[in-house]
């Protein structure tokens, strides 16, 4: 399988994807069909990354990072989704949750303290908004508190079905520090394993997504130095909004490698299963399904594309409204619904030995439901796009 040419704005992009797509075929699709059968986390996955320079890719140089942009990380999360998407969900969380948002909103003192040892892979690293009772209102329905002591806050709450949570070293963690003024009274904090009071209070068995750990995170009167947090009080909305659009361009290009991985797989068992004595390849049914795939994938992946480069010049404290919150959530939910698309399409096609647990498209159809869930259900971002559309009617015409 060679890798495709893409669309790109500079051919040096092309080279990024091109080397990316090599290493995840040698180094990552070898550990996929342990991760899924045994729910198992690679421990050197992210040094192997690290070494292989896939960490810190939006890092500048002088803190360890390849000072290139959003789009090349895009590159790097396509090829290596096409290979194993299940590494790339536990690199993902890392590299833009914790890693990429420390870059965008922590001050000099922070990201020296952090940036270089996240790029590596001394430190792995999460994000932690949704909770027990908050997933789709996960802001005014956050109940993590931070309340100021000292020189510290103190965190009392629960996080929950976060990435990469179980084994974290470094996790910004949402909070409210004025409960009294709702989505508005967010804080946001560099928690640290070891710190007093934070841990882990279980470890998530997931239908896909295997062997990336996903956990419930505790805070009971855990202490955080006044110096962990980011921005000023109360600027976590902030930091929320524009983290889920850049999360939600950078989401749709690994699910959009995934679902391209299906069709290629159905393409070659079209070609080499025959029944009634030709290829079911040969089967008009089966041709519109392949052709179906292939032209929702091509869609989809511009789209991504189009609002992970979107993102490039996204100020910060910038998002959450106008055409780029409007952009990232289609591209999300363009994605999601053309991997559901592609994993059914495939199983359809490989018929009886798709429904097998150890095939590949079998693995690919437990993990694709979390594109229509994670980042915002598809209903979320549904409601994103209607209103914003509607705003600029609303605007025309007062």
């Amino acid at each position: 399988m060679n890798p495709p040419t893409l669309l790109n704005p500079r051919g040096d992009y092309q080279e990024i994807y091109d080397q990316a797509f090599r290493f995840s075929r040698e180094r990552l699709y070898p550990l996929l069909a342990r991760m899924d059968d045994d729910d198992w986390y690679p421990p050197h996955l992210l040094g192997e990354l690290a070494a292989a320079g896939y960490l810190g890719i939006t890092a500048p140089p002088a803190l360890g990072g390849a000072g290139l942009d959003l789009f090349a990380s895009g590159m790097v999360a396509e090829a290596m989704a096409y290979w194993n998407l299940n590494a790339n969900c536990i690199w993902g969380p890392h590299e833009n949750l914790c890693l990429n948002n420390l870059l965008r909103n922590g001050n000099e003192e922070q990201q020296q303290r952090y940036i270089p040892r996240l790029c590596r892979a001394e430190l792995v690293g999460a994000l932690a908004l949704t909770e027990p009772g908050a997933g789709s209102d996960a802001l005014a329905g956050m109940r993590t508190s931070a309340r100021r002591d000292g020189e510290d806050y103190v965190l009392n709450g629960r996080k929950m079905f976060i990435s990469n949570g179980p084994i974290a070293d470094v996790v910004l963690v949402y909070a409210k520090t004025s409960p009294e003024l709702g989505a508005k009274g967010i804080s946001a904090f560099i928690v640290e394993k070891g710190m007093p009071g934070f841990g882990v209070a279980q470890q998530l068995r997931k239908m896909g997504w295997r062997g990336c750990p996903t956990g419930e995170l505790v805070f009971d009167n855990c202490r955080v130095p006044a110096r962990n947090r980011l921005l000023d009080d109360n600027a976590g909305v902030s930091i929320v909004m524009s983290g889920l659009d850049i999360e939600r361009a950078f989401f749709a290009v690994p699910i959009v490698a995934a679902a391209q991985r299906c069709l290629d797989l159905s393409l070659d068992y079209a070609a080499q299963r025959a029944q009634f004595g030709k290829p079911i390849g040969d089967q008009q049914m089966v041709q519109a399904m392949l052709a179906d795939m292939y032209t929702e994938i091509e869609a989809a992946r511009l789209l991504a594309y189009r609002a992970l480069l979107a993102c490039n010049d996204l100020e910060r404290g910038g998002g959450g409204m106008g055409e780029l919150h409007k952009l990232c959530a289609a591209a999300l939910l363009k994605a999601g619904s053309v991997h559901m698309l592609a994993v059914d399409s495939a199983v359809q096609i490989h018929g009886g030995m798709g429904f097998m647990w150890e095939t590949e498209v079998n693995r690919h159809y437990r993990n694709a439901k979390v594109s229509e869930i994670g980042a915002g259900t598809r209903e979320i971002r549904r409601i994103i796009i209607a209103t914003e559309l509607l705003k600029t009617v609303r605007h025309a015409h007062p």
